[in-house]
C-alpha cells in the first residue's frame, strides 16, 4: 500500500491511498473514526506517486473553491457490489447541496429495480473509502440530523459550509441543536 497525508487549512489532515500508485482506493481523514478503518502499518509513503499527485491537485482544487468531478480520478474504493452503487450515486449529489439517506435509496431503486432501506444505505455510505471525492457529506438524516461522519461531525459542517451548502433546519445529533 502507498500513501501520503494531505494537509487542508478547511479540515483536518488527509491521507490518500493507493495500492498500484495508479489508482486511489482511500481518502480517509486522520481523525475521527476515520482514523480506525484502515491500518496503514507496512504501508511506503509515496507523495510523487501519479495517483496521489492527481488527488492532490483534484483536492487543492475543492479546496480553492473548484468544484471538480469525482470522475477526474481513476478511483478504486474496496466495497461490495451494493457499496460500490451506493458511492457511485453519491457522486451524483451537486456541490453544495444535501440529501437523506432516504433519497438515496430511492436512487438505488431506480437503478437496480429492487427496494432497499435508508439503514442500508447509511451503513454504505459509512463505509466510504474515499471521502470529500465521493461526497458522503452531502447526505444527512431525514430529520435533518448531521448523522456520523467519519472525521466528525464538526468536519462534515466545515465541508457543507465549504461548499456554500444550506445549514438552516439541520442539527448536530445527540445535541439536538440547529446550526
Amino acid at each position: 500500500m502507498l500513501y501520503s497525508v494531505y494537509e487542508s487549512q478547511v479540515i483536518a489532515p488527509l491521507v490518500l491511498g493507493s495500492e498500484d500508485g495508479t489508482t486511489l482506493c482511500a481518502c480517509q481523514f486522520t481523525s475521527g473514526r476515520d482514523a480506525r478503518k484502515f491500518s496503514w502499518d507496512g504501508a511506503e509513503r509515496a507523495d510523487d506517486a501519479p495517483i496521489i499527485s492527481r488527488a492532490r491537485t483534484w483536492l487543492d482544487r475543492y479546496f480553492a473553491g473548484e468544484r471538480p468531478s469525482p470522475t477526474e480520478l481513476a478511483l478504486t474504493p474496496h466495497g461490495t457490489p451494493f457499496r460500490q452503487t451506493v458511492w457511485e450515486v453519491l457522486t451524483s449529489i451537486p456541490y453544495g447541496q444535501t440529501v437523506t439517506y432516504g433519497w438515496v435509496a430511492q436512487r438505488l431503486e431506480e437503478l437496480r429495480g429492487v427496494g432497499t432501506s435508508a439503514r442500508a444505505v447509511g451503513g454504505a455510505v459509512g463505509a466510504n473509502p474515499v471521502g470529500i471525492i465521493v461526497p458522503c457529506h452531502r447526505v444527512v438524516g431525514a430529520s435533518g440530523s448531521l448523522t456520523g461522519f467519519g472525521g466528525g461531525i464538526q468536519t462534515k459542517v466545515a465541508l457543507l459550509r465549504h461548499e456554500g451548502a444550506g445549514l438552516e433546519g439541520l442539527t448536530v445529533p445527540t445535541y439536538g441543536t440547529a446550526l
